[in-house]
């Protein structure tokens, strides 16, 4: 009698299902690093914008021009930044997420507080520091 060399159908079965698993493990943790990695241009844009505000704030001792924030904001990738005057020697700048990193705001002010306002449930959030993992 000749033997018939391959795999039977239950063994391919048995295989698909154990890499559907690992497909089912491994998948929500790479899309949260790839996420993390995201938000990086959010809280670096912020921390840039700080200093070019208090570069603004030493030649013209405020933060407003003309009722706006003396710093045009930077467009970074993933983030709507926006910036807010709390009076003339005060501002808070915002990052909102878009698109794969929906859900988070950061902020910061000219005490260099750094907050995360609003996070996707699975993350917290801090009055105290950037929430990046």
């Amino acid at each position: 009698m000749k033997r018939s060399t391959g795999f039977t159908l239950i063994e391919l079965m048995v295989a698909l299902v154990i890499v559907a698993i690992l497909a089912v493990i491994a998948l929500p943790s790479y899309t949260r690093y790839i996420q993390r990695g995201d938000l990086v241009a959010g809280t670096q844009a912020l921390s840039q914008y700080r200093v070019q505000m208090e570069q603004y704030y030493q030649d013209n001792n405020t933060y407003s021009n003309a009722g706006n924030c003396g710093v045009a904001v930077p467009t970074p990738a993933n983030f709507t930044v926006t910036c807010a005057l709390g009076g003339a020697n005060a501002y808070t700048a915002t990052a909102t997420g878009t698109g794969p990193v929906v859900g988070f705001t950061y902020t910061i002010d000219q005490h260099n507080t750094q907050k995360t306002t609003n996070a996707p449930s699975g993350w917290s959030t801090s009055t105290t520091a950037w929430v990046m993992r």
